[in-house]
């Protein structure tokens, strides 16, 4: 027997399917019984108190608590919380084929830029209820109305009590906001394993006119008016299917796939930060045997441009259980920042999701790619994208309890210090899975070594033949290690959870030699300093001194300015530096001196 599957309009009417408000759940599934925050465990470490004699009086039992908060540190870091106990879930593909009558958002070309955002909630209970939900992103089509994406999305676990899928559509429109033009939502109050899903070629839904933004809703009235045939209510089609039982843990909903890539440029950023990447993508991997040649038979150089790239690669699940953790509360402020309570958090939430769309933003020049799950292809398509071992590069990251991969190049020498600040990485997510720094070494040999001392030699700390700086890399994943730690102020990742990261790496990027370290260890320290160096002989060390002529580049990304003179004197902005006390308490005199007129300031490194 088939569960019914129901879909909302505008006007709150079901599209054809009987509805059962019974049966659907609230959608964050949260248990009223479970119970968050209070965990005798703190940063990966027990604390004992026993105390003898308890106090009889308020003020005596306020000291003591006061005095516990003390020893254990601000709440956050390593969450030891297990996922709840769930039933096995199901592996369900959906498919967004297109869209069609949407709103043109660009009144001059009559057409959108459309891309689909869905947002999937099941009806288990989480760890915490502000554990995210899974997301989606579709590719942009340009220039269209009828978008076809024909993109899929396999979630794992999905729970037998049913499912909200929330679909989003909008019109890309950087660096302005994305105009909405649609949502749709669909309720599935259970799945078992003769669930029929929706079979392609799937079904078509109406969208929430309501729902659309001002600008768009404007639009498609208009083009209403001059074509009789068109009518206001956006459509979009898409399919279901159950593919069969999840493996555990079943309280953990996880993307399957696809596995994904995606490079995000920013000129403006690339000219500031001092960044260049070569203008033809294939010259990151390109070999001797590849090189291009002209007319005269004189192999071409590189072009190189200045750019600055931001990366994501959506790896398969699940992300291990223990790699659990919640941003660290320096001081009262930090909550009300991740929660956008009262006027100063919602201020400065919004000011640091506005930096991650800045940085992870989607515009013409974004590529994106697939690949196959933990394969070889997976470990040489990440060396592409973070240039193999080119240049002494250093990378901030985040890891998403969905397994998304953010990272950028980054580190203390940069003058963009929000780059290094991985709540603008997280876009101010409340718990992650894990954050740090690492960066790549290359071995004279294949041996796919994750020995932080292998029996070879290795590049950068030493000048070897057959790859970067004077000839182009092998692509063998087994000739490169990843050396990545848990370095991250924000978070701060307990060195206890490093071997279940090194697990979670080794399974997708095969072949790869990984490598974890703790941020405290001085060799790791020693090796980050060998990487600043070899970016300084090679003349990428980036202290940003911007040239007064600057001031001609395009006003699309003009933003930026609020730097003021920050920009000419490497300096960072008052913005950045009050970002910088929040995160880290030790930073507020610094901060006071850069923003009151008059305190000479002194040099420092920025804190993770």
């Amino acid at each position: 027997m088939t569960t019914p599957i129901s879909s909302t309009n505008g006007d709150g009417q079901t599209n054809g399917h009987s509805h059962d408000e019974t049966a659907t759940q609230n959608g964050n599934g949260v248990s009223q019984e479970q119970k968050n925050g209070a965990n005798p465990q703190q940063n990966g470490q027990e604390h004992h108190h026993d105390h003898a004699i308890k106090r009889p009086t308020k003020i005596g039992t306020g000291l003591k608590d006061r005095v516990h908060q003390i020893t254990k540190g601000p709440p956050g870091g390593f969450d030891p919380t297990p996922l709840p106990d769930a039933p096995q879930g199901y592996t369900i593909r959906f498919i967004f084929h297109g869209a069609s009558n949407l709103a043109p958002g660009d009144f001059v070309t009559a057409s959108s830029d459309p891309f689909l955002h869905a947002t999937l909630k099941g009806t288990q209970p989480k760890r915490h209820k502000e554990d995210p939900d899974l997301t989606h992103r579709t590719k942009t089509i340009r220039k269209t109305t009828e978008p076809e994406w024909e993109d899929e999305w396999i979630v794992a676990n999905v729970p037998p009590t049913g499912f909200t899928l929330k679909c989003r559509m909008y019109d890309e429109d950087f660096p302005d906001h994305d105009d909405r033009l649609g949502n749709v939502t669909i309720k599935v109050p259970s799945i078992g394993p003769d669930w029929k899903g929706i079979p392609a070629p799937g079904r078509v839904y109406e969208a929430k006119k309501r729902m659309m933004s001002k600008r768009a809703y404007l639009a498609k009235a208009i083009s209403s008016v001059v074509t009789h045939n068109i009518h206001m209510t956006p459509l979009l089609r898409l399919s279901m299917e159950l593919l069969g039982p999840s493996d555990p843990p079943y309280a953990q909903m996880y993307t399957v796939g696809p596995t994904t890539w995606v490079k995000h440029f920013s000129p403006l950023i690339g000219r500031i930060a001092g960044v260049k990447v070569n203008a033809n993508a294939e010259d990151d991997a390109r070999v001797d045997e590849d090189q291009q040649i002209d007319q005269d038979g004189n192999k071409k150089s590189k072009t190189q441009k200045y750019d600055f790239q931001a990366n994501e690669m959506q790896l398969q699940g699940p992300v291990p259980p223990k790699l659990y953790h919640r941003f660290v509360e320096f001081r009262p402020i930090i909550a009300s920042i991740y929660s956008s309570a009262g006027l100063r958090g919602t201020i400065l939430n919004k000011a640091l999701h506005s930096q991650h769309r800045r940085i992870y933003n989607f515009n013409a020049s974004t590529e994106y790619g697939d690949f196959d799950a933990c394969s070889p292809e997976a470990s040489e398509q990440f060396l592409k994208l973070v240039h193999f071992d080119e240049g002494g590069r250093t990378f901030t990251y985040v890891l998403t309890l969905d397994g998304m991969f953010r990272f950028t190049e980054t580190g203390k020498e940069f003058g963009i210090d929000m780059l290094s600040k991985h709540t603008m990485h997280s876009d101010v997510e409340t718990y992650i899975a894990c954050s740090g720094e690492f960066f790549i070494r290359r071995l004279k040999k294949p041996l796919a070594s994750d020995d932080v001392h292998p029996h070879t030699k290795t590049h950068p700390q030493e000048d070897i033949p057959g790859g970067p700086p004077k000839e182009h890399p092998p692509h063998d994943p087994a000739y490169y290690q990843l050396i990545i730690d848990n370095d991250s102020g924000t978070y701060r990742p307990d060195k206890s959870t490093l071997p279940y990261l090194k697990e979670f790496l080794e399974k997708n990027f095969p072949g790869l030699g990984i490598i974890t370290m703790h941020w405290e260890d001085q060799e790791l320290q020693d090796m980050k300093e060998n990487q600043r160096n070899v970016k300084k002989n090679e003349g990428r060390m980036i202290n940003m001194v911007m040239n007064r002529s600057q001031s001609s580049i395009s006003s699309a990304e003009s933003e930026l300015d609020d730097r003021e003179e920050s920009w000419q004197q490497g300096h960072k902005s008052k913005r950045e530096a009050a970002y910088e006390a929040l995160e880290d308490p030790h930073k507020v005199k610094d901060a006071v001196k850069s923003i009151v007129p008059g305190l000479k300031s002194e040099r420092g490194e920025s804190s993770k």
